[in-house]
């Protein structure tokens, strides 16, 4: 259960799971966490031979590489690597998540991926490296470090291309529609009179959607609901039982970022079902 649905070890611990069991076998001695923790590592080790005898007979295949973030603000890596099996199904698997100590400079994430790749026995079958644009893995994938071909992530790519095109006028309206989201979201009185707004116009009761700096759809999602309750929130805005004349005039869009709300929204959706096509991990 721990293993299969990812939980915490301690969840054994807790009384309702032990409450839980002592009701459907109230004779089963529930293990102690360092039972639980001594099954796991015999587990890992069992289906990592398994894993190591699947990769023995595959002739070529691809990395993914990628360094993140704990909520602990630990760091890490993560490899992974995809082969087309015998039967021809497309097989993933992770070979290595580890903590990173020392700074991401190009020779330490070099030698993380060629670890991994040595630890499984794979050397020679790796043909490319798909990871994102930062400057440390870009070199720690060039063939003076590694054997194989550096490959840009697509989505990041694309990510960074429409983040070029935003600098060049649309951040203004992005912060600007941002924080007239934000104020809806954050007050009960203006949630309230833009829900009662929508049911006057006949209109589904949708809220705002906020944007997300590290997440571009995120930015089209806001665009689309917002044109979609353009006449509903300006209502909102414009009542003064609800909203303070200084807070419209701040809150308020220009029409120019109206008209470009609507203008940029067919770009958008187009860039984002691309995005959206190219995050699949059954696909390529």
């Amino acid at each position: 259960m721990i293993a299969n649905d990812m939980l915490p070890i301690s969840g054994i611990e807790g009384g309702g799971f032990r409450e839980l069991i002592h009701f459907i076998k109230p004779d089963y001695n529930i293990p102690s966490r360092a039972t639980i923790t001594s099954r796991l590592e015999d587990r890992y080790e069992k289906k990592k031979e398994e894993l190591k005898m699947a990769l023995s007979s595959v002739e070529k295949m691809a990395l993914t590489t990628d360094c993140w973030t704990a909520l602990t603000r630990e760091s890490y890596i993560t490899v992974t690597c995809h082969y087309i099996d015998s039967e021809w199904q497309m097989k993933c698997a992770v070979l290595l998540t580890e903590s990173l100590s020392d700074k991401h400079t190009a020779d330490k994430l070099a030698e993380k991926l060629n670890e991994a790749v040595a630890s499984w026995d794979i050397t020679g079958k790796i043909v490319a490296c798909v990871h994102d644009n930062a400057k440390n893995i870009v070199a720690a994938n060039d063939q003076t470090r590694v054997s194989w071909d550096s490959v840009p992530c697509f989505d990041h790519t694309l990510q960074l291309a429409i983040n070029d095109g935003f600098n060049i006028y649309i951040n203004r309206v992005i912060a600007a529609a941002g924080r007239l989201v934000q104020h809806f979201n954050h007050s009960t009185v203006a949630t309230r009179a833009l829900h009662d707004k929508q049911a006057q116009l006949k209109l589904p009761p949708h809220r705002l959607i906020q944007s997300c700096k590290t997440r571009w759809n995120s930015v089209s999602d806001m665009f689309a609901r917002l044109v979609e309750r353009r006449w509903a929130v300006t209502a909102v805005l414009s009542d003064r039982t609800v909203t303070k004349l200084a807070d419209a005039r701040i809150l308020e869009l220009k029409d120019e970022y109206w008209q470009l709300l609507e203008a940029s929204a067919p770009v958008l959706t187009t860039l984002k079902c691309a995005t959206t096509v190219m995050s699949t991990e059954s696909d390529v």
